[in-house]
């Protein structure tokens, strides 16, 4: 027997539904650039030169980020910025033309740029929602390209993100008032009318029930 194409169509959509909640954590939850805070002092990047590409003047970087706080940052909320590049001298534009040095360089593989025109970079995130105090995020790959094949040149790099807010305070309950001993006389008495009422007690009997011992 054939399967109608309404049993088909389910089976679609749900492998799509498997496949979206078995994507990593982070790759749909990237936040909005706009939405991050400038981690200047609480995040550094650790930046390593691994290689060189002399014919077209290639440079590959991997930068991973460091937190420097006793705060956890949120993972995928991190991102690495190609602020600046400066020359030998420690400037950051052209000494003729006063262009900023990073217009003259040709960045590969960035996710996008800031408001003010910079290439960022998202850092890859694992298993965990954060990075933890003190640890060190996996590398992300960073290739500029030079133009002026004669300049000498260092990239500056700044951190994006949102550190992890603390849990809220758990409420402290107060304690239990204690018994109104008013209210337990009114329920006691409506219980010995409602007997009374129903002919299963007299009154007598109640009165000789509360009459003090002699």
């Amino acid at each position: 027997m054939r399967p109608s194409a309404a049993l088909l169509w389910l089976a679609i959509a749900l492998a799509l539904a498997l496949s979206i909640l078995t994507v990593p954590p982070g790759l749909f939850a990237a936040v909005p650039i706009e939405q991050l805070t400038d981690l200047t002092g609480k995040a550094s990047p650790v930046v390593t030169l691994k290689a060189r590409d002399n014919f077209s003047n290639e440079f590959r970087y991997d930068v991973s980020i460091k937190n420097e706080t006793a705060d956890p940052l949120v993972a995928d909320s991190l991102v690495l910025v190609l602020d600046k590049i400066t020359n030998l001298a420690g400037e950051d534009n052209e000494p003729l033309t006063h262009e900023p040095i990073l217009k003259r360089m040709e960045v590969l593989g960035q996710d996008g740029e800031t408001p003010d025109g910079k290439p960022y970079f998202r850092i890859p995130v694992d298993q965990s929602p954060d990075l933890a105090p003190y640890s060190q995020s996996q590398p992300v790959t960073v290739r500029l390209r030079n133009r002026d094949y004669f300049i000498v040149f260092t990239p500056s790099f700044r951190v994006l993100g949102l550190r992890r807010p603390p849990p809220a305070p758990k409420p402290v309950e107060s304690p239990a008032p204690p018994p109104n001993p008013n209210l337990a006389n009114q329920a006691l008495n409506k219980l010995i009318q409602l007997l009374i009422k129903k002919g299963l007690l007299t009154e007598e009997e109640w009165r000789a029930a509360n009459r003090p011992p002699q």
